[in-house]
């Protein structure tokens, strides 16, 4: 080697621009991750907004990125601008998340010495509100169901009379066993989750429609099984299929969804509909919250309050109507 020669450090590779780095994180999740065509187009819409904000603040590289960068990002898609509309907070958090990986993946590839997107937390979407339908639509839906000839129609109406008037989660009502009910003091013991007991009261018009259903109709039910037997064992199961088989979840859904249909409802109907109104109407009645809550099963009245917001908008509503002051 010549004496007099200077050495030298090798210049660093160039590190390649946004989009070819978009690019490879694209193909790694179609090919490697697997993922659906749909999340990937979802992605690359995402993510070409991404490359194309950073290229109008002059940033060039990834590696030139800074946090505040991806939180000013974040910030123009709630923002929106002449070409964007806002986005809401999930369709927000799924453009930051498709960021958040975009940065990991080039710091695990080593184009990047550090990930900046990593602190940079995606929106919490808005709480939604509980739905709660009006008693008069839920008096309507018991009718329909039980307007069903024969057995069925008992069997449907006491489910929905003990659904509505309990509170009750779809999975503890249907693995409701004959003996978990007490008519006589008005009761049932229902089976929240973690195997969690509770006693919760149970209102007249259920108490009658489980009895006339247990006298007039579980019987013929349960013998449907015992003649076939196709299903048989039902056991001590409250309610019973046209099989004399116990009722599943999936049937209990059909027979609402049925019972809406029937009664004209317009407004989405489902089991945890059913709940939300249980203890809505529980509020608007003037109970309190943590005797909501422990008839709801909550671990935690934090769960519960989240009604309260409900019943503070019935109580705006009242207001804006009927106070002479209240509109402006």
């Amino acid at each position: 080697m010549d004496g007099g020669a200077v050495l030298t450090a090798a210049p660093p590779k160039t590190a390649p621009g946004v989009d070819r780095i978009v690019t490879g994180y694209l193909d790694h999740l179609l090919v490697e991750r697997g993922l659906a065509a749909n999340t990937i187009s979802s992605y690359r819409r995402d993510l070409r907004r991404y490359a194309e904000f950073l290229d109008a603040a002059g940033v060039r590289g990834l590696g030139e990125v800074a946090d505040s960068d991806v939180a000013a990002f974040l910030t123009a898609l709630r923002q929106g601008d002449d070409d964007h509309p806002p986005l809401s907070a999930t369709s927000a958090a799924r453009a930051v998340v498709a960021v958040r990986g975009l940065h990991r993946f080039a710091l695990l590839d080593g184009l990047v010495s550090d990930d900046v997107a990593a602190e940079v937390k995606p929106p919490a979407p808005a709480r939604r509100l509980p739905k709660a339908i009006p008693v008069e639509s839920i008096e309507a839906l018991i009718a329909a169901a039980g307007a069903v000839e024969g057995p069925r129609g008992l069997r449907d109406r006491a489910l929905l009379e003990l659904l509505y008037g309990t509170g009750a989660r779809i999975s503890e009502a249907v693995g409701l066993a004959v003996d978990d009910i007490d008519p006589a003091s008005a009761a049932v013991r229902l089976a929240g989750k973690g195997g969690k007991e509770r006693v919760v009261p149970v209102g007249s018009y259920a108490v009658r429609a489980v009895e006339e259903y247990l006298v007039r109709a579980r019987p013929a039910l349960a013998a449907q099984g015992r003649a076939g037997q196709s299903r048989p064992g039902a056991g001590g199961a409250l309610f019973l299929n046209a099989r004399g088989g116990p009722l599943t979840r999936q049937s209990a859904w059909s027979i609402l969804r049925a019972a809406a249909e029937r009664a004209g409802l317009t407004a989405e109907v489902s089991p945890h509909i059913l709940r939300h109104s249980f203890a809505t109407h529980l509020l608007d009645g003037g109970a309190d919250v943590r005797v909501v809550q422990e008839l709801l099963g909550h671990a935690s009245v934090t769960t519960t309050q989240v009604y309260t917001l409900v019943t503070v908008e019935r109580l705006r509503e009242v207001y804006a109507t009927s106070h002479p002051r209240a509109l402006r």
